[in-house]
């Protein structure tokens, strides 16, 4: 079997940016000791999301431009341990920063940058730059090419999210997180891998720190087995509240069979019918003062 290993980095932040890259270096080479394929962060790893209660301009000053010596030296250090990482950090963008995940391969080729769509504006997220798209890339594994998308935490809310990439091919969403997952939002997860026959992989800060509860996770996305009746538990990892770096399996043999033969994702949509979705008009109850486009 082709088992795709993801090493779900469960960590908390230290409390500065060189702290950071130090444990995250060294977390990235406790999981490819645990044989991982890909190694993925919590969300914003480069300053441990701590924007919460603090003056904006305080932590605006804290942010590292995509290309920073933080951001690269996962990159090297990807190419060293022949395995690809997610790295996220509060990214100096343009005139503002954005909330972003950086995808290096095994080769240390940087793949993807993906900034936060879904920024949470009704918080102090409102200061961010939200990503302008959804993007699939091709990483190169051990076991082959398999298609890698990506969504950040409050991205997860919205199905069009996990659609779009599906519909770019994706195979496996890494979605970097900082909040409490609670059954509701596992459930989203469960949901977004399911309609979409796909796999999500999850990464949040462990208990320890504020806001957070663990619960890192990996749904697979295979709802049905010939040789089992009914339905099967989609989850093939969720993780406790504990700092820690687990490792979750993903069967891409059994992904792909089923997605050439089952009914969801692509196969049955009437994508014709769904014009209201790419309108803009809001209606109540759903108006929001601090709603931005």
């Amino acid at each position: 079997m082709d088992i795709l290993k993801i090493a779900l980095l469960q960590i908390a932040p230290c409390g500065s940016l060189d702290d950071n890259l130090e444990k995250g270096m060294g977390c990235c080479r406790m999981a490819k000791k645990k044989g991982a394929d890909i190694a993925l962060f919590p969300e914003m790893w480069s300053n441990g999301y701590d924007i919460h209660d603090r003056p904006a301009e305080e932590w605006e000053r804290e942010a590292v431009p995509a290309d920073s010596d933080f951001v690269n030296s996962f990159g090297k250090l990807a190419g060293e341990l022949d395995m690809a990482i997610g790295i996220t950090l509060l990214e100096k963008y343009a005139d503002g920063v954005r909330n972003t995940l950086v995808l290096f391969d095994r080769f240390g080729e940087r793949k993807m940058t993906y900034a936060k769509v879904h920024t949470c504006d009704f918080s102090v997220e409102r200061n961010l730059t939200p990503g302008e798209g959804f993007c699939v890339t091709e990483l190169d594994t051990a076991f082959g090419i398999v298609k890698v998308g990506a969504m950040i935490c409050y991205d997860r809310e919205f199905p069009e999210s996990a659609r779009i990439l599906m519909l770019q091919g994706a195979e496996l969403i890494l979605v970097p997180n900082a909040c409490p997952m609670e059954i509701n939002r596992l459930s989203q997860l469960r949901a977004r891998a399911y309609e979409n026959m796909l796999a999500v992989a999850t990464c949040n800060y462990p208990e320890i720190v504020p806001d957070c509860n663990g619960r890192s996770t990996l749904f697979d996305g295979v709802a049905y087995l010939p040789e089992e009746e009914g339905s099967r538990d989609t989850c093939i990892l969720e993780a406790g509240g504990e700092e820690g770096i687990y490792i979750a399996g993903l069967d891409l043999n059994q992904l792909r069979d089923y997605r050439e033969n089952e009914v969801h994702g692509n196969a049955y949509r009437h994508p014709g019918k769904y014009g209201i979705l790419t309108e803009t008009k809001i209606e109540p109850p759903f108006i929001r003062e601090d709603y931005r486009q």
